[in-house]
């Protein structure tokens, strides 16, 4: 062997001895795996009813012409207007079949509509759902509870100047002979409000 050639295999050598004394090791670098896609058209997971929202109008004093003239369709057959009952004072309960305060105030209401009855008082519930999505559940409800109040679907329009912009129920106003609106509350006080429709009632009745 030639004195280069030579040369050449004892670096090499060398070479290799100083890596192999050096404690690295080449680790190969791990697969990567690929991202999971979401499907294109997932199934959409079941999400609550949606809760109406509506602008704030101007405070009432009165019930309007337009809403005493409106038709409200009621949950079984036929239809009213608030203008139906010239005379008495009307009673408005705004409720839907997911509040629970409301399940536990209509019994408390019940007894004060049967107290009342054959005086001139009318006593409306009016669910702020929409019939087109929730009838089976709002007649499941009633399945439930005794609610002998005229029953009917508050449409937007409604349920907007009825609410006044408050987002909340159950909603309770009581308009007395003359259309004013004695009073106007919102939300259940266990035990008592069935004592403060009555209270108010009274109240809308002196004034007739």
């Amino acid at each position: 062997m030639t004195k280069p050639i030579l040369l050449l295999v004892l670096i090499a050598a060398a070479s290799l001895n100083v890596v192999s004394q050096s404690g690295r090791k080449i680790i190969p670098r791990p697969m990567q795996t690929p991202p999971v896609q979401a499907p294109i058209n997932p199934e959409p997971e079941p999400q609550a009813e949606a809760r109406p929202v509506y602008a704030t109008p101007t405070k009432l004093t009165f019930l309007p012409d337009t809403i005493r003239e409106r038709e409200i369709k009621m949950l079984k057959d036929g239809s009213f207007r608030f203008a139906d009952f010239p005379g008495k004072v009307v009673v408005i309960n705004l409720w839907a079949s997911w509040c629970g305060p409301c399940r536990r105030e209509i019994p408390e209401y019940e007894k004060v509509r049967k107290a009342y009855a054959g005086r001139d008082v009318e006593f409306i519930g009016l669910t702020t759902e929409d019939p087109r999505t929730s009838t089976e559940r709002v007649n499941r409800f009633l399945r439930d509870v005794s609610f002998g109040f005229r029953l009917g679907w508050a449409d937007r329009e409604t349920a907007r100047t009825l609410m006044q912009g408050r987002g909340g129920i159950p909603q309770t106003m009581v308009v007395d002979a003359g259309g004013r609106i004695v009073h106007h509350w919102t939300g259940y006080s266990p035990g008592s409000s069935g004592d403060n429709l009555k209270q108010v009632i009274e109240l809308a009745l002196g004034r007739g």
